[in-house]
């Protein structure tokens, strides 16, 4: 009995021994999987960029009826954008590459050109002014395609609105004020663009993009009613189609963005 109880204290004492320890198997820790990069999620985004815009315009005279013949100008300068929206990256063999989204943004801009009226007189002096485009607000859809993990192609498309400002008519005599304008207008239309978004994966902050988008923005064919600055007397019309490109340079920061 003795040496029974003996030979199992000798076995025991060598089976928790360093050298039988080190045999013995033991299990790896168990390490949370790696995150997915989805284009999945939600935005806000702010840039700037560039702009122009033309117009097809004549002018019908009250008094007699006559419209001028159309004409051609516009103008240019520089814009900020501000928005946000929404992606969502479809999933499946075929389709994982693709994404769909929504998003809407508004602009501040300083887009500016004159007017000449051809034809127009006031006093024996052709009538000109200077036009600004303030402000344009979109909203729309996008599809685009991972061309790699961290870079998505897109074209998108939508509604949109534009304001240009009061344009107070001068005469091409030193430029004297006519005392006639053509009252601010917000136009209604659609655009198309597309561009490239780059996640900028070498930064320590997550979610952090930059977007550079071209866009082009058809606006319907208005007529504005010109009045006297004084009396607020309206006379003649003026009929004016627009069409505005811009060049925008964006960063969007994406939350959400793993799956």
């Amino acid at each position: 009995m003795n040496r029974l109880l003996l030979s199992g204290i000798a076995f025991g004492l060598i089976a928790a021994s360093p050298t039988v320890a080190a045999d013995m198997r033991v299990k790896a820790p168990v390490m949370p999987p790696m995150p997915v990069f989805s284009w999945t999620g939600c935005y806000l985004d702010a840039g700037v960029g560039y702009g122009l815009w033309n117009q097809d315009h004549d002018v019908t005279f009250v008094n007699s009826g006559v419209t001028n013949l159309e004409t051609t100008d516009g103008g240019r300068g520089w814009l900020g954008r501000f928005g946000g929206g929404c992606d969502y990256q479809l999933t499946g063999t075929a389709l994982s590459n693709f994404v769909i989204g929504f998003f809407g943004d508004y602009d501040t801009m300083d887009l500016t050109g004159t007017i000449a009226t051809g034809g127009f007189t006031r006093a024996g002096a052709a009538v000109f002014g200077d036009e600004k485009e303030s402000a344009a607000w979109a909203v729309g859809g996008r599809i685009g395609y991972v061309i790699a993990p961290q870079v998505l192609t897109y074209f998108d498309g939508g509604w949109a609105q534009t304001r240009f400002d009061q344009i107070n008519l001068q005469g091409d005599i030193l430029g004297i004020s006519t005392g006639f304008a053509f009252p601010q207008h917000t136009y209604s239309g659609w655009f198309l663009g597309g561009g490239f978004e780059y996640n900028f994966t070498w930064l320590p902050i997550q979610g952090l993009f930059l977007r550079t988008e071209y866009r082009f923005a058809s606006y319907n064919r208005d007529d504005l009613r010109e009045f006297d600055v004084v009396t607020g007397a309206p006379a003649n019309i003026l009929h004016s189609k627009k069409e505005v490109q811009t060049v925008t340079t964006s960063l969007v920061w994406r939350f959400n963005f793993f799956r």
